[in-house]
């Protein structure tokens, strides 16, 4: 599989963990709960080769890739029920095929616009982030 030793997906840096704290492998991809919780059950999907675009995957690798994606939204669904959820994937700076999947609801923050990329206004205490990693993986 391929590996970037600079990208922080690949090499799991301190600045992954500043920002992300993984739930678990899935079959081609990593699932990380954002730390930023503005949007209640953020998480993020990465492919776990270094690929920086969707088109670069096989055909095999692609459905993998998104049923993992879709396994994660709809476990987001279960946890959480919210009204509707974002998918991002943009990586103009970060080269490292991953989605952003984040739950909107109709009275929060941002409803009707696309979600903030980093807000910074939530941050939880570990056991509010283990209670969340905990509801997510329980609907897996």
């Amino acid at each position: 599989m391929d590996f970037d030793k600079n990208c922080f997906y690949c090499s799991k840096s301190k600045e992954l963990d500043d920002l992300m704290i993984k739930i678990c492998d899935l079959e081609v991809s990593t699932v990380y709960l954002f730390k930023e919780q503005t949007y209640k059950g953020r998480c993020n999907v990465a492919f776990k080769g270094h690929k920086s675009e969707i088109t670069d995957l096989t055909e095999e690798e692609a459905t993998a890739f998104m049923n993992d994606v879709r396994k994660v939204a709809k476990a987001i669904q279960k946890a959480f029920k919210p009204d509707k959820i974002n998918y991002g994937a943009f990586a103009d700076t970060m080269k490292h095929l991953h989605f952003h999947v984040v739950p909107k609801y109709v009275d929060g923050p941002a409803w009707g616009k696309m979600f903030e990329m980093n807000p910074g206004k939530v941050l939880l205490s570990d056991e509010e982030y283990n209670e969340l990693i905990t509801k997510i993986k329980g609907c897996f």
